[in-house]
């Protein structure tokens, strides 16, 4: 890149992406999972790119809103991040088949000791002062508000001045606060996203940050003196770090940087900068404005792509713990399984706007789409094999035009979806894929092989005959599945698994994970003989969920 502070290290060839990481308050709800699910599927199709891929996740777990919340259960902070994480955040990651590399956790000592020394190095800079500060702060953001931003409040809360995005009261806080000289970092920031208008995504996310930033910036008060649990200040042991400042630090300090250890500094070289953080849109403006000054004023490389995707709506609201208007993944999950939660929140939504969660939707989406568009295509090519071939693949005869035709929907479909993804539009690629699944169901319909297969010539002696046409419609179907088992890995992995074991596929071509997505398109790839099996269905057919108990209500 022509800007010198986006440039990778030297030899680099790492992935780096990563979600927020998440408040400890409270259990994860399908807001987070979202996220989560996004940066899985993501960084899934990086590795089915045979890159070296790196997912970091993790806690955010200090600031006023932990203490309280922590304070209201009777227990410390630590004693309840640790209760939570262990509870709640680590365990959601294996319900919603999560492949993160790393958690980072605020409380940890790499965390602490390398945000430490980083504030050190700015305050030896000359980067932050003493000051002090008054004004509107939102506990649940963990942020002062500008007037601007606040709204005015109705009902009991009238006369009162409101964060728009928790719909609460804010306190009008007064301290002698420690301040990050972020106003100096103005110019430099419009012109980072003058000249890299990838830096924040999508474009109404960086047009609302252009915005904020051409208004004028303050400098950030960047410690608290009002209340005790953060990384204290080195040179000030009466203030502990703005939360914020703190966690956006996680992104470098889980991958290496401010350490010692020569190991740590090879990683850190290899993998920063990250090639995208995910986050909500309600925090775009710490990881657009605050995040890149902080890496200007310390000299370091920016991360590529800050991308704001959009929220859940229950309601027409966001998707909130404290508004009791959160589902838990595993009120989903614990029906439609992980496989269809990924696949529905990916697909359903466009990726970066706003999106409302229906339960019945999800079950149409699940029936239409995933048992009976792509499921049932597996069962129906792997039981037709079995039934005229004994289950092993026939070589095929010729390919007519209607393979031909076929081919070129499963070439365009891994180029479209590989645009997708290097677009951050996972439910564009989905929508690519399933040109494939559509295609190849419009296929079996047109070609009719269960016809095909009462033809003079093409059975003999009860069997399909190799190199026939039935042959050649069920090898041309069975690619086409091969092809799709590599393309859906990264969105519906356990399904993908069983596709793949269904088609024989591991001892013909490999592991699945081996798959180089670009390369996967072509068919003609698995041999004659290879050992085909219905096995159970992929998405079997679901009860009606208005008769489960404790199901969820349309949002």
């Amino acid at each position: 890149m022509a800007h010198d502070e986006n440039a990778a290290p030297a030899g680099a060839q790492s992935f780096y992406l990563t979600t927020p990481i998440f408040y400890v308050n409270d259990a994860p709800h399908i807001g987070h999972a979202y996220t989560t699910v996004a940066a899985d599927v993501l960084t899934r199709w990086h590795r089915q790119r045979q890159e070296d891929v790196w997912f970091l996740t993790g806690t955010d777990e200090h600031g006023q809103k932990v203490m309280r919340t922590a304070e209201a259960h009777g227990v410390t902070p630590q004693e309840w991040a640790d209760r939570l994480v262990e509870s709640a955040w680590e365990p959601v990651l294996t319900t919603l088949d999560a492949r993160n590399d790393d958690f980072i956790r605020t409380t940890q000592p790499r965390h602490t000791e390398r945000v430490r020394s980083f504030i050190q190095k700015l305050y030896d800079d000359g980067e932050i002062y003493a000051g002090s500060y008054e004004g509107p702060y939102c506990v649940g953001c963990e942020e002062y508000k500008l007037p601007g931003d606040l709204v005015d409040g109705t009902g009991d809360l009238e006369g009162s001045k409101l964060c728009p995005v928790h719909g609460r009261p804010v306190e009008m806080l007064s301290e002698q606060n420690y301040f990050f000289r972020m106003s100096a970092y103005a110019d430099r920031l419009l012109a980072l996203y003058e000249e890299h208008p990838e830096f924040v995504q999508p474009a109404s996310a960086r047009n609302e940050v252009v915005g904020f930033v051409k208004q004028g910036l303050q400098d950030l008060s960047i410690s608290r003196s009002t209340f005790d649990w953060g990384i204290p200040i080195p040179w000030d042991s009466s203030h502990v770090l703005y939360v914020w400042f703190d966690a956006l630090l996680n992104y470098m300090t889980a991958v290496g940087q401010g350490s010692a250890d020569p190991a740590d500094a090879e990683k850190f070289a290899r993998t920063w900068p990250a090639d995208v953080h995910l986050v909500g849109k309600d925090i775009l403006r710490f990881h657009a404005v605050i995040w890149p000054a902080m890496l200007m004023a310390a000299g370091l490389p920016l991360p590529r792509t800050v991308f704001a995707h959009g929220w859940l709506l229950v309601g027409g609201e966001k998707m909130s713990k404290s508004k009791l208007t959160g589902i838990a993944p595993s009120q989903i999950i614990d029906h439609f399984g992980s496989d269809a939660f990924r696949y529905y929140f990916m697909r359903a939504i466009p990726f970066g706007q706003d999106g409302s969660f229906s339960w019945e939707d999800l079950s149409a989406r699940y029936n239409a789409e995933l048992a009976n568009g792509f499921g049932n295509l597996a069962s129906r090519v792997a039981a037709m094999i079995g039934k005229n071939f004994g289950g092993a693949l026939p070589a095929p005869g010729s390919p007519t035009d209607a393979e031909e035709a076929l081919q070129a929907v499963a070439t365009k479909a891994v180029a479209d979806a590989e645009d997708a993804i290097d677009r951050i539009a996972p439910h564009e690629a989905i929508n690519a894929i399933w040109t494939l699944v559509d295609a190849t169901n419009m296929y079996l319909t047109e070609q009719e092989p269960w016809k095909v297969a009462k033809l003079p010539g093409e059975t003999a002696g009860g069997a399909g005959v190799e190199g026939g046409r039935l042959a050649t419609i069920l090898v041309t179907a069975a690619e086409a599945l091969r092809v799709l088992a590599v393309l859906l890995n990264p969105v519906v992995p356990k399904a993908a698994t069983g596709l793949w074991t269904l088609l024989g596929a591991e001892a013909a071509v490999g592991p699945l994970d081996a798959q180089d997505v670009r390369t996967v398109a072509p068919f003609g790839q698995l041999p004659a003989g290879t050992t085909v099996t219905k096995g159970d269905a992929l998405f079997p057919r679901l009860e009606d969920p208005e008769e489960i108990p404790g199901a969820p209500t349309t949002a």
